[in-house]
């Protein structure tokens, strides 16, 4: 079961890379960075996941010797917030761009800056 986690969060992260190192796009390519970033979330929850053990939340049944390390899930919540701040800085980049270059394409826009 785990090794699926995994899977899917290599997967996705390759899938992310390849946008990223192919894609001309600028939309393309920030969509790209969303799906590898996806992908590393993925990998941290699923590294910290332990099979029979529960949320570290306190309710009644749960204590610190049947629960998960909440250290992986608080960093990914951090990584999340981080990202949708980077994500909506990128895109506020992108649409300058585009008012001022008038294209997305990354070689255009290098060579209109020329």
């Amino acid at each position: 079961m785990i090794s699926s986690y995994y899977f899917g969060a290599i997967s996705l992260i390759l899938i992310g890379l390849y946008a990223v190192l192919v894609k001309k796009n600028l939309l393309k390519i920030l969509i790209g960075l969303s799906i590898m970033e996806t992908g590393v979330n993925l990998l941290l929850i699923s590294i910290g996941y332990v099979s029979g053990k529960s949320a570290p939340i306190l309710s009644e049944g749960v204590t610190a010797s049947n629960a998960v390390d909440p250290i992986p899930q608080a960093l990914v919540l951090t990584a999340i917030v981080i990202g949708v701040a980077t994500t909506a800085m990128a895109l506020s980049v992108a649409i300058l761009l585009y008012e001022k270059y008038g294209t997305l394409n990354i070689e255009e826009i290098r060579r209109l800056r020329g």
